[in-house]
């Protein structure tokens, strides 16, 4: 009984570690400043503990110029690695909130699907491109057909796996696009 007590209060304290780290990295990130590239990567509703950090981390890397998290609820910073102190984040509650913002600001927009005939490699990537990304399990959460002005895109794959982690998936958006801007 005292070895089932002590692992509850092990992980309600570890929670309570990983809340206020969250809720400091978040006030920090306000003074976050864009990064070299006008690309945004946009989290819809993934689960917020793994990959959303791995994410940030990469999007520091690439120099993005935002993460546009929906509906996604306190994460553990800590394997971002200090990424979500540097790149800005917004926070919105659906994704019709973010698609307004980013038609605002003329983004276009690309969505992941396996079902597209369009492929990443194939694609020329505008400089203001904002790349979607949803739930690890259930994609997005909105349908396409509602928005048209979405693009889809596939990256290919040879294996027999259904898809990838969605943390590699947006890191290799994420380098197709600014190895575009290197050519």
């Amino acid at each position: 009984m005292t070895e089932k007590l002590s692992a509850r209060k092990f992980r309600e304290r570890r929670r309570e570690q990983m809340l206020r780290a969250y809720e400091k990295n978040r006030r920090r990130n306000l003074l976050a400043k864009p990064g070299k590239h006008d690309f945004i990567v946009v989290l819809d509703h993934l689960k917020a503990g793994y990959n959303v950090p791995k994410i940030f981390r990469s999007a520091e890397a690439f120099g993005a110029h935002e993460v546009q998290l929906i509906d996604i609820g306190p994460f553990d910073p800590s394997p971002a690695k200090g990424a979500f102190r540097q790149v800005p984040a917004r926070f919105f509650g659906n994704f019709d909130q973010s698609h307004k913002d980013l038609r605002a600001r003329d983004y276009t927009l690309y969505a992941l699907s396996p079902d597209s005939r369009h492929a990443l490699p194939g694609e020329i990537l505008p400089d203001r491109s904002a790349f979607i990304f949803g739930h690890e399990e259930i994609g997005l959460s909105f349908d396409p057909a509602d928005y048209p002005d979405i693009q889809l895109l596939h990256i290919p794959q040879f294996g027999r796996v259904e898809s990838l982690n969605v943390s590699i998936a947006a890191s290799i958006v994420m380098y197709e696009y600014t190895r575009q801007r290197q050519a």
